[in-house]
């Protein structure tokens, strides 16, 4: 798979994910500190990969998925960066974030592993974005090739609606 940050190529670690997968297990921190597994996680999900929070992409990104929550009921979006729990509580708070859940994945890489999505050199998220159902089947996959474009926020939220 090739990820380009800037038009300059990166290397990704991790198994990645396909359509059809199921997602393997992984252990997050949530702003309060506390471990968030996948088994902690139900129903159809979202898992948003972003770099940094704290980025002008990311932060649209985010923003955008927040406002669209409301759209598709049923369907919990888990926002996941290498970002401190604490600088995500802070601009999630300034950023009036608060119909998705920011998670830290600054620990051990756990997610990023399970996911593929950890760019070796810059010890952070890709951006990428996985639709998983009830089962804990990937229905929808994409990896953003350039690491500061945007997802396909349409075919994201189509998925979660099938799934």
């Amino acid at each position: 798979m090739k990820i380009t940050f800037k038009g300059n190529p990166l290397t990704l670690s991790g198994s990645t994910l396909n359509i059809g997968d199921v997602i393997k297990d992984f252990t997050v921190t949530k702003n309060d500190l506390s471990p968030l597994a996948l088994a902690d996680t139900k129903g159809v999900r979202i898992f948003l990969s972003v770099p940094s929070l704290d980025t002008p992409v990311c932060d649209m990104e985010v923003r955008k998925f927040n406002e669209k929550a409301a759209d598709i009921s049923g369907v919990t979006i888990y926002v996941v960066s290498m970002d401190l729990p604490f600088a995500q509580a802070r601009w999630c708070g300034g950023a009036g974030i608060n119909n998705l859940v920011a998670v830290s994945d600054y620990k051990n890489a756990s997610f990023a592993k399970a996911t593929g999505t950890y760019i070796e050199e810059l010890s952070l998220l890709t951006r990428a974005a996985f639709v998983v159902n009830a089962e804990g089947v990937v229905t929808h996959v994409e990896y953003v090739e350039e690491v500061t474009s945007e997802p396909n926020y349409e075919a994201i939220l189509e998925a979660a609606k099938k799934a």
